[in-house]
């Protein structure tokens, strides 16, 4: 039983109480009515002693409190029911804030989104001073819906529909069933995001900073980057985790420029091969957690004669949110075994070749400087120094291409007139050791509902 329906059946319960109580009070009281007593001469004395309570009277009025007790218990508590998880809780679980709607809700459907509209200026030259001919464009990146399904307290469905480039490219981000075991462990199972990273679990535009996501959490953790599989998501006081067994990548889609293609993205998914996906974090206090992520398995999908193509990423991950500032970096780690089998087997020679190991990190600061005002207005300037390099060992026989360990630096500021809504403009210097990196302006408008 509910306890929902448990209040409601005590209401009715008193409430027959209160009217059997005040039955059988007015029984008595005629039951012990006088005759009507003549009219008092105008000399007599007035009683001067209040009248004693009636007993019956009392508990009456006894049992009409406590059901306008409970009356108010049952209206306060109904409004309870739909408050919104903090930050904490939502790291937990790995979601955004428009993406953990569902979990908000005491039952019945849920709907969310959020949006990213870009503009792109490059520039005419590249580093060596080439004129390679300016560019713009206006991009609608993402227009997206969350759609959830609270069965009860212990049973719910969450999915992200996502439609790309002005819906030229439409796909599911995440669709699963959590089975909410305790308030702190949960299982989970359909497509899910990996959770590796800051950005990946965490990608509405009111989340990360900056108009573009960093490109550690592109290339080598290829965000946003979601799987078939199942597992397990919990906390333990200060730590939280996550652990997954999904379907293993595709080493076809690998390139020189990283794994990005290597995802399947749960549509048909090879599954000759599975993964493991799993992060511990730890949050000493509120608005302060790191950790570390793990993804392992092979990639070969039994593709490639004797080629397993074992694909690790490990990454490390902080976020600091205190007095106005928030600084967050990432490092990450890929390494890809079978590399040479895997360029044959892939017609790749020379600088083609896919990168036996890759690494990547970014840290930025940004600072709201009406963080210590009124305001609830956030403008908030940022910078963010990145450096990544695909290739940064290829087997015997190939050699890396100095276009792939590229340097970004990103110079911007974001506004937010309200939390649900973002104006970001950056300027991203951009260079690599073969000259050819172009510097970009950006802007971008986001919101989440």
């Amino acid at each position: 039983m509910s306890s929902r329906f448990a209040r409601i059946l005590t209401c009715f319960t008193l409430a027959a109480a209160v009217f059997t109580t005040a039955s059988g009070v007015a029984a008595q009281e005629n039951a012990k009515a006088p005759e009507k007593p003549a009219a008092a001469s105008p000399q007599e004395p007035a009683s001067k002693q209040p009248p004693a309570q009636d007993p019956a009277v009392e508990e009456l009025r006894r049992r009409i409190d406590l059901l306008a007790a409970e009356v108010e218990r049952l209206r306060s508590g109904e409004q309870r029911e739909q408050q919104a998880l903090t930050d904490q809780q939502r790291a937990v679980l790995g979601l955004g804030p428009a993406a953990a709607s569902v979990y908000e809700k005491p039952s019945g459907v849920s709907f969310a989104g959020y949006g990213e509209v870009l503009f792109q200026r490059e520039s005419g030259s590249d580093d060596s001073g080439r004129d390679v001919g300016a560019s713009s464009s206006l991009d609608l990146l993402r227009a997206v819906l969350y759609t959830g399904y609270r069965f009860n307290e212990k049973f719910l469905f969450n999915s992200e529909v996502e439609w790309e480039h002005g819906g030229d490219e439409v796909s599911v981000e995440f669709a699963y069933l959590e089975y909410l075991a305790k308030p702190s462990l949960s299982v989970r199972a359909g497509m899910l995001l990996v959770p590796l990273g800051l950005v990946n679990e965490f990608h509405e535009p009111t989340v990360f900073i900056g108009t573009l996501r960093p490109e550690t959490e592109r290339r080598i953790i290829p965000s946003t980057w979601h799987e078939n599989g199942a597992g397990i998501v919990g906390s333990a006081g200060r730590f939280s985790y996550r652990a997954y067994a999904l379907n293993g990548m595709n080493a076809e889609g690998f390139t020189a420029d990283g794994l990005r293609g290597g995802r399947q993205g749960g549509a048909e998914a090879l599954v000759n091969d599975w993964a493991f996906a799993g992060r511990l974090d730890v949050a000493p206090i509120p608005g302060v957690f790191a950790g570390v992520g793990l993804y392992s398995g092979n990639s070969g999908q039994d593709q490639f004669a004797s080629a397993d193509v074992g694909t690790t990423i490990v990454e490390l991950h902080g976020q600091a949110q205190v007095r106005g500032f928030d600084v967050r970096g990432v490092f990450a780690h890929a390494a890809v075994d079978d590399v040479a089998a895997l360029n044959t087997a892939l017609d790749l020679e020379g600088a083609d070749s896919v990168g036996s190991s890759m690494n990547g990190g970014y840290a930025q600061i940004a600072y709201n400087v009406l963080s210590q005002t009124p305001s609830t207005v956030a403008v908030s300037p940022y910078y963010r120094f990145e450096q990544v390099n695909t290739q940064s060992s290829v087997p015997a026989g190939y050699a890396a291409d100095p276009e792939r360990d590229g340097r970004w630096h990103t110079l911007g500021v974001e506004v937010k007139p309200i939390g649900h809504i973002v104006l970001k403009a950056d300027y991203q210097w951009i260079s690599n050791k073969a000259q050819t990196g172009r510097d970009r302006f950006n802007v971008a408008l986001g919101y989440s509902f």
